[in-house]
């Protein structure tokens, strides 16, 4: 499966600073509102060192990792739901995305402009809140008007169950929350609640952009944001957009590597935030490792064996008869399937298998 996370914030925040060192992409980024006018799109690879040493184990003639697809888009500002600035345009290139990384500027700079005046991200995360809530509203709103007759005369009981769906998220909305605050009661509930691709029904997580000298400690403006999101239980991931941009330049990985020791970090900042979004959207690697092919599989965790057979290709999840499943420390430490098999360390697993974290799997079908 693609990961897809939209990268949100106000203008001149370090948004497509950020984008250019998540995607080694060259996204225009300057000291002026919307320098970001069509939305830049780039993927970068999901960091595992697993499949490094999978790799030097088998020797394949190719090497897939997993990646994630980033989108940058306008800054948003007040009004943006009302179309001010580029807010629809913006609004719409991330109703598709899986997740929102809300960049927030956390740094001191008298040489680059605030679009209010001031730093204060706390401020800064209320407009972009207000905005997509509204906009959020917007489309509940329209798509009640659209099935409460089909709803309440028609008697379509599909149209019925998203009413209430629709109308639990219109009283959450009308409050000043985000729709990630509604509790569906159903699976059900969540599969018709998905439809509605709404923005604040998105997981997110709060990228704090920080000075230098604040990289691996934070600062005051970091501890403010902390205590403003605590109730929202999200992620913060505190970042210097300045810093990644200097270490995306550096060729050489201990190069890379002193650079960060120096300023007390052990893994970048682009590591730490895509395995943060990983975890912010409950998501999972398996392998399949041979000669032709080392490859990286993302899927969600508590997915079943035919799922993860689907996301290779959907033949497989249909005729789907078993799963060999070797776990990735032991074929490691056995260096072949044909020493797992050997050892008994190859399992031969049903539909009903929860795949794990580092799963190598061999997929059996018939169409």
């Amino acid at each position: 499966m693609a990961v897809k996370c939209g990268i949100v914030g106000l203008p001149n925040v370090g948004k497509s600073t950020l984008f250019n060192c998540i995607s080694s992409s060259k996204a225009q980024a300057a000291n002026f509102p919307f320098c970001t006018i069509e939305p830049n799109v780039g993927s970068t690879v999901v960091p595992d060192e697993r499949l490094n040493v999978l790799t030097q184990m088998c020797h394949p003639k190719r090497t897939i990792p997993a990646t994630v697809e980033i989108v940058d888009i306008a800054g948003l500002v007040k009004g943006a739901s009302k179309g001010e600035g580029l807010g629809n345009q913006f609004l719409a290139n991330i109703r598709e995305t899986d997740a929102i990384l809300h960049v927030l500027r956390c740094f001191d700079d008298d040489n680059v402009t605030h679009v209010d005046g001031s730093v204060d991200p706390v401020r800064d995360k209320g407009v972009i809140d207000v905005e997509l809530q509204i906009k959020d509203l917007e489309t509940v709103t329209n798509r009640i008007n659209k099935v409460q007759k089909q709803a309440t005369t028609g008697g379509d009981k599909q149209a019925k169950k998203a009413l209430e769906v629709l109308l639990k998220y219109k009283e959450v909305l009308e409050q000043g929350r985000n729709a990630r605050e509604v509790v569906l009661d159903s699976p059900e509930e969540r599969k018709i609640a998905r439809e509605f691709c709404l923005l604040t029904d998105k997981p997110v997580m709060y990228v704090c952009n920080v000075d230098e000298a604040s990289a691996a400690t934070g600062n005051a403006y970091v501890e403010a944001v902390k205590a403003a999101v605590k109730e929202e239980g999200a992620q913060i991931l505190v970042i210097s957009a300045k810093i990644e941009s200097e270490i995306s330049e550096l060729d050489d990985p201990q190069e890379k590597q002193m650079f960060l020791e120096e300023i007390g970090l052990q893994e970048s900042g682009m590591v730490r935030l895509i395995q943060a979004a990983y975890s912010l959207l409950n998501l999972q690697t398996f392998f399949t490792a041979g000669a032709d092919e080392c490859r990286a599989w993302t899927i969600s965790k508590g997915d079943k064996a035919p799922k993860a057979a689907g996301v290779i290709h959907t033949d497989f999840e249909k005729g789907f008869i078993r799963a060999e499943v070797i776990k990735y420390d032991d074929y490691v430490a056995l260096k072949s399937e044909s020493a797992c098999r050997a050892a008994g360390k190859l399992a031969s697993e049903g539909k009903e298998y929860v795949v794990e974290d580092g799963d190598i799997m061999h997929f059996l079908f018939n169409v």
